[in-house]
């Protein structure tokens, strides 16, 4: 297959990174197509840690085409900051392969100032949002007042828009979210001095890639988050502000539907979720303790410890029928390791009433419990298996359950952090 697509399958934060990464030594386009900087992917390389938040984790492969389409949000000074910081370490060092469209838009200042206020104006109605700006950003540009980077091609339209945003944005800071406003004269400082650079990197994406595509060349897309965190399928409003999944792919890359060959769904061996929301299989007290140091669950972008529960099949179904997924990567077997009896969520009830699909009614999610299914569980290191005949019986066993409550195909098993510690059943590229 020529086109690929990576996407959660959880609540984000499922090893979207460490899988793209591992796929992007046979891609030659990777592209991002949604989301901001507020979705982050760890990669280990030969024992080097690397946090990429908009850069497509294609930049850690030598000769990859990057891509950051119209989808996304993109705050300029962080994609900046972030390049350098690939430069210095001997990443990225060709330009030209760095592609950013022309339409995507631009989180500014304001949008993080709005993003903080409204939080801390909602206190325990908080959603848990990263701050980073992300839904005011979104908001913006449906509502047309957005800043785009083909507006950084004519400087003078561009700082007229810029500073009607502005007042337009300090006026609600300080009368409605009674906020600090922002600096508007730091903020066309800081854009005038990466102007220059960012032009470098615009290009009419989608374009791009309808050639890549004529021409056959393997295409990777690299979704942000996870189907629970879908604006429209996910646990609404404890969701993020765009579609996460394979169908945002057509609109925030500029291919045409058909053009996209498989899905490939990401999922750990059990499930975590960051910020407020429900949560059916959630873990409390010392074995989520465990786990969370166990797994390093703590946020990418935000450092925040992330919640701990049980692999629930209930959701993972919801995120295959909605991205047609072709297969499934489960990541973090090897945090399971040690626990037993292991848990997997089959099902919800409540009363009387069960439930093998997430319930219509998004309210009754806080409210059901789930179904368990228990199965034994492994002691041995299983860091080292490189094939499915190297893990323990028990461990193949979870494996096999899981795949058989998905009615999907594993295609790929994480059994640690570094690109070696995986275990690839097929490659979809390969198929």
């Amino acid at each position: 297959m020529k086109t690929v697509a990576v996407v959660g399958a959880q609540w984000g934060d499922e090893g979207k990174g460490k899988v793209v990464d591992l796929l992007a030594a046979d891609a030659d386009v990777i592209v991002r197509f949604q989301g901001g900087n507020n979705a982050a992917h760890t990669l280990v390389v030969d024992d080097e840690k690397f946090i990429l938040r908009l850069v497509p984790a294609g930049a850690l492969h030598a000769g990859k085409v990057c891509v950051v389409g119209n989808g996304t949000v993109v705050d300029p000074i962080a994609l900046m900051e972030e390049v350098d910081g690939l430069k210095r370490r001997g990443r990225l060092r060709d330009d030209s392969l760095l592609k950013l469209s022309y339409d995507a838009h631009m989180v500014m200042p304001y949008h993080r100032a709005i993003d903080h206020a409204r939080e801390a104006r909602a206190g325990s109605r908080a959603i848990g949002t990263t701050g980073f700006g992300i839904g005011p950003a979104y908001e913006d540009k449906m509502a047309r007042t957005g800043l785009r980077f083909d507006d950084l091609t004519d400087f003078s339209a561009f700082k007229e828009k810029l500073e009607r945003n502005i007042r337009d944005k300090n006026l609600y800071l300080k009368t409605l979210l009674k906020a600090k406003p922002v600096n508007g004269r730091e903020i066309l400082e800081q854009m005038s001095k990466v102007r220059t650079r960012l032009r470098r990197y615009l290009c009419d994406t989608a374009a791009l890639l309808h050639e890549a595509v004529k021409a056959g060349r393997r295409i990777l897309f690299e979704g942000a988050h996870g189907a629970m965190l879908d604006i429209d399928h996910g646990t609404y409003p404890y969701v993020t502000s765009s579609n996460c999944g394979a169908c945002a792919i057509f609109g925030g890359a500029g291919i045409a539907p058909g053009e996209l060959e498989a899905v490939l769904g990401i999922s750990k061996a059990y499930t975590t979720r960051v910020g407020a929301g429900p949560f059916p299989t959630e873990i409390e007290g010392k074995l989520a303790n465990m786990l969370r140091e166990e797994g390093a669950e703590f946020g990418s972008a935000t450092g925040r410890p992330r919640r701990i529960g049980w692999f629930d099949a209930v959701l993972a179904r919801h995120a295959i029928r909605l991205n047609g997924m072709w297969g499934l990567a489960l990541t973090k077997l090897d945090v399971l390791t040690g626990i037993d009896p292991l848990r997997i969520g089959t099902g919800y009830k409540m009363r009387a009433q069960s439930y093998a699909e997430i319930p219509p009614d998004r309210r009754l999610l806080a409210k059901v419990k789930p179904i368990y299914e228990e199965m034994p569980g492994w002691r041995e290191d299983i860091t080292q298996a490189r094939s499915l005949s190297d893990l323990p019986a028990n461990a193949r066993r979870y494996l096999e359950r899981i795949g058989e409550l998905c009615g999907v195909r594993l295609a790929i098993v994480s059994v640690g952090a570094s690109r070696e510690a995986t275990i690839v059943i097929e490659n979809p590229f390969l198929a």
